[in-house]
């Protein structure tokens, strides 16, 4: 299932979701401007790899935000950041931008980690925004369960769906899950399980109090809240 848009229409200044947007397609064209060998060892040089990290953490541990802004390939990085620019907006106006980076920085930590934890001997490097970004999918489905998203469902490509977020993102979370349990290659299901986890979790101590003023904002909030 692929996200399109939200309903949830005010959303405030957007500066932190569309800096990441830049920055990470910044970093990745950099990488793609170097050639193909370049950027092979810059994968292995700046990604996040267990094995390496649990031998020197202290050493390793600045990989795991290294490998947050570089991307394998351009499929890859426009993938994640779509779905930064879904569902980012919402989660920034209602965080602010600090509030949003941490969030969205210690997603990533998290979901590092997470991959670690179970794959700790693996030599094969992490990179990617998307345990980042799943940690905005936490924050999102806790501050907006009564959000709907504009859904493309495969292999229906031209059928439209509006899905509560609530499923949305419970099946998304389910197919983590599915994955990692039965141990697909290529991706870092893990990471993505991490990172959605501590979003919900996270999203629970940094969001503001529910206050309701005259204000677009918070009748956005109290409509899909």
């Amino acid at each position: 299932m692929f996200p399109l848009r939200d309903t949830i229409t005010y959303h405030g200044a957007v500066i932190a979701t569309i800096g990441l947007i830049i920055l990470n397609g910044l970093v990745y064209f950099y990488q793609l401007s170097l050639g193909v060998e370049v950027f092979q060892s810059l994968v292995y040089a700046l990604g996040f790899i267990p094995a390496a990290f649990f031998e020197n953490p202290v050493g390793e541990f600045w990989t795991i935000f290294t490998s947050m802004f570089m991307h394998g390939s351009f499929g890859h990085l426009l993938g994640n950041m779509w779905f930064i620019w879904v569902f980012g907006p919402a989660i920034e106006g209602r965080l602010g931008f600090n509030r949003f980076m941490i969030l969205y920085l210690l997603s990533g930590i998290a979901a590092a980690l997470m991959q670690g934890f179970f794959l700790p001997e693996s030599t094969i490097p992490m990179i990617g925004a998307s345990g980042a970004v799943s940690g905005l999918l936490g924050g999102y489905l806790v501050l907006f369960p009564r959000a709907r998203i504009l859904t493309i469902i495969f292999p229906f490509i031209f059928f439209f769906f509006w899905l509560p977020a609530p499923i949305y993102l419970g099946y998304w979370a389910l197919l983590q899950f599915v994955y990692a349990f039965f141990e697909l290659p290529g991706v870092a299901w893990w990471a993505h399980i991490g990172g959605f986890v501590l979003g919900l979790v996270l999203i629970l101590v940094m969001r503001p109090k529910r206050i309701y003023k005259a204000d677009p904002f918070w009748e956005c909030w109290r409509d899909y809240c």
